[in-house]
């Protein structure tokens, strides 16, 4: 599996720890940033990472801000992203098996490292289970292309 790993600078220790832990599971890893404590604007890192699973470089990706929200939105902004924040274990797992999110975002201000780290391995491990809500993604899709289009 190839994973997206970006970060702002509230989420730059978290990245390195997680981004750790997938190279120790084998996973293939690229790192969108941020490499210091420095103020970066999140949103590109988002979108440059959203981008990069749209496109089919990535498969799933990992998005850490001080609260996982604002990272959330800007990630949702891209055509096709499914982002979802994560707290806990059965948000995480929903917002695999029900919803299909293909980025999880973490909030370094919200959890901790161990309980991000828990919730890392529980989303890596849970696929979409389509049944009764294939039909709420598709219809989310169908939304979306349909606002998209309206927008160009």
């Amino acid at each position: 599996m190839s994973i997206a790993i970006g970060c702002d600078e509230a989420g730059f220790q978290f990245k390195e720890v997680i981004k750790k832990l997938l190279i120790e599971k084998g996973l293939e890893v690229e790192d969108f940033g941020v490499y210091s404590t420095d103020p970066v604007l999140y949103p590109d890192i988002a979108v440059a990472v959203a981008k990069s699973i749209a496109e089919g470089k990535h498969e799933r990706g990992i998005l850490i801000c001080g609260t996982g929200i604002g990272m959330a939105i800007a990630a949702n902004k891209v055509p096709g992203i499914r982002a979802a924040v994560c707290h806990d274990s059965f948000s995480t797992e929903r917002s695999r098996r029900s919803n299909n999110a293909q980025i999880m975002t973490l909030g370094a201000r919200v959890i901790g490292i161990e309980l991000a780290k828990q919730l890392v391995n529980l989303w890596l491990g849970c696929e979409f289970d389509g049944g009764g809500s294939e039909a709420k993604v598709n219809k989310i899709s169908e939304y979306e292309n349909e606002f998209y289009k309206s927008c160009r």
